[in-house]
């Protein structure tokens, strides 16, 4: 702070001894070290609010910019929502326009997996169709340099 050297407190400590006198100096000194720790304390507080306002500062600047972010991020999924409501609603709207143009009634419309639900026991009518058999790929013998062996080929 002050760039004081020995030789200036010597000088200082000499002139307060002359002015003061040997008596009241102790008492002098012992009082300007209480006032200068007080003073480096103030000074150490001041400090730490300035640094403490600071750090709030900061983490509102921080808090509002989150804020900002997550209240646009927000409006991004409500945007998104509605076109994907809209566009669901649309083609809701479509396929009933065209189940009504075939002029389908309530028992020929597609069934829905609810519906599939309520006919689970029920057999329906994919399940009456009778099992076909599997097509099977005709085998061959395959004849090798030393005779007919038994090797199927596909």
């Amino acid at each position: 702070m002050f760039d004081i050297g020995f030789s200036e407190l010597l000088v200082i400590g000499v002139v307060a001894l002359i002015v003061i006198g040997p008596e009241r100096l102790p008492r002098v000194a012992r009082t300007a070290g209480h006032l200068y720790g007080r003073m480096q304390r103030y000074v150490t507080s001041v400090k730490s609010d300035i640094s403490r306002e600071i750090q709030l500062d900061e983490l509102r600047r921080a808090g509002e910019t989150f804020k900002s972010s997550v209240e646009s991020a927000a409006s991004d999924v409500e945007q998104q929502s509605t076109v994907v409501d809209d566009y669901l609603r649309k083609e809701t709207g479509n396929v009933t326009r065209v189940i009504e143009a075939m002029g389908a009634t309530e028992g020929e419309r597609p069934v829905t997996a609810p519906a599939m639900e309520q006919l689970a026991g029920e057999p329906t009518p994919q399940q009456n169709l009778p099992l076909e058999e599997p097509a099977v790929e005709p085998t061959t013998v395959v004849e090798t340099a030393r005779g007919t062996s038994g090797d199927k080929a596909v």
